[in-house]
């Protein structure tokens, strides 16, 4: 059964992280589940992104989706879905534990998930921990990033130099600066 981790109706973006611990040897059978979930996942409406973090080989036996829709109603449809629910219930022998997820707005996937706190954190203090963050990235890394694409003999292009420059900013923002950054601040963050 699902876990009972659903957003109410809004129309900006959402994300659901799910993840399933398989028994050992079973992994072919859940490739193979996972072959046949994807392709309705992708065409449902307002579908936007799949991902996939399998399991470390002797080390770990996790499987992680992160799926994003454009509103938490598409995600919640897809989530609560006849397909879904009949093809979890399918792959449910292989799993260790339930079908587990967390559903998530807007950017709170980039504020860590504590299961004994109910609510993300309030959104001014979201605003202005990304703000923090940000700024200084957008101020620092074109000093960083331009030149050396410069020293390539690399035209200079803004529409190219954008495009790197952005993406070298998200990847800090989603993979180094807000975790550790939340977690340092997290009494204050999760503080009503």
């Amino acid at each position: 059964m699902p876990s009972p981790n659903f957003l109410p109706t809004k129309t900006h973006g959402a994300t659901a992280v799910i993840t399933h611990r398989i028994f050992p040897g079973k992994e072919n059978d859940y490739e193979n589940w996972l072959n046949q979930i994807a392709p309705l996942c992708k065409k449902s409406i307002g579908h936007l992104d799949w991902q996939m973090i399998r399991p470390i080989p002797t080390l770990t036996s996790t499987y992680t989706v992160i799926i994003r829709f454009d509103s938490t109603d598409h995600l919640n449809k897809w989530m609560t879905s006849v397909e879904r629910s009949n093809l979890i219930a399918e792959i449910a022998p292989v799993l260790a534990d339930n079908d587990s997820f967390v559903i998530q707005s807007g950017l709170d996937f980039l504020f860590p998930y504590n299961p004994r706190i109910t609510a993300s954190p309030l959104r001014w203090k979201q605003f202005l921990i990304t703000w923090s963050a940000i700024f200084p990235l957008v101020n620092l890394v074109p000093l960083a990033i331009l030149p050396p694409l410069r020293s390539l003999n690399l035209p200079q292009n803004r529409s190219f130099d954008s495009l790197i420059v952005t993406g070298t900013i998200v990847f800090l923002m989603v993979y180094l600066i807000m975790p550790i950054y939340t977690k340092s601040i997290k009494n204050w963050l999760f503080k009503r």
